[in-house]
């Protein structure tokens, strides 16, 4: 017998709103583990426990939802990373926010290499989700470089562009074998390496 209660619950109907960030939080949760192509919206809809064709009355196509997907992840990322300007010493403030990023990426691998992933993608729209990402993080650290006495020159900015190149490199290789570094190896060489490349592009330009 069907309780009253239950009725209620089947007649309830998501708002669009509610049903769009309930498939982006199933794929995010579905990323935790697998690479973003295989988020499939097969997958999606029988965790959501409705029909594809639902599904894609709130994204266009498959490429669209992976679009979403990685926008969102890329965003969980800048959020949880973002500098704590309360901790004072800016190398601190580094410190602590490339601590929060190497525990994001351990935590959600799948997601980290999906937005990685875009800057290879044929996808113009997932290559700009990575771009937009990268502009922010280079932006952030830029912001803290005149606090640090470093003159921002355009050798700087490259010199930031090319450090961020490194971190998501020598990240997706602790992924892939974590073995022989560990988490404070990683993060020690992550937030090492960038006052040195900062100083000595900032002399070189001099």
């Amino acid at each position: 017998m069907t309780s009253r209660t239950d009725a209620q619950t089947k007649r309830t109907r998501m708002t669009p709103e509610a049903r769009r960030e309930q498939f982006l939080e199933l794929g995010m949760e579905m990323l935790r583990a697998h690479a973003l192509e295989d988020v499939t919206t097969e997958a999606i809809a029988d965790a959501a426990g409705v029909s594809r064709a639902l599904l894609f009355h709130y994204f266009e196509s498959k490429q669209d939802f992976h679009v979403a997907l990685a926008s969102a992840q890329a965003k969980a990322m800048l959020e949880r990373t973002a500098p704590d300007s309360t901790v004072g010493d800016p190398l601190e403030i580094l410190r602590v926010s490339m601590s929060s990023f190497v525990d994001f990426v351990y935590g959600n691998a799948g997601a980290y290499r999906a937005i990685i992933r875009g800057s290879a993608s044929a996808d113009p729209a997932l290559q700009q989700v990575f771009a937009q990402t990268r502009a922010t993080m280079r932006q952030r650290i830029i912001d803290y470089s005149e606090v640090l006495g470093i003159e921002v020159t355009p050798l700087v900015v490259m010199a930031v562009s090319g450090w961020l190149s490194f971190v998501e490199e020598v990240t997706l290789a602790w992924l892939a074998d974590q073995g022989d570094v560990d988490r404070d190896q990683l993060l020690g060489l992550i937030t090492g390496s960038l006052p040195m490349l900062a100083s000595v592009a900032a002399a070189v330009s001099n």
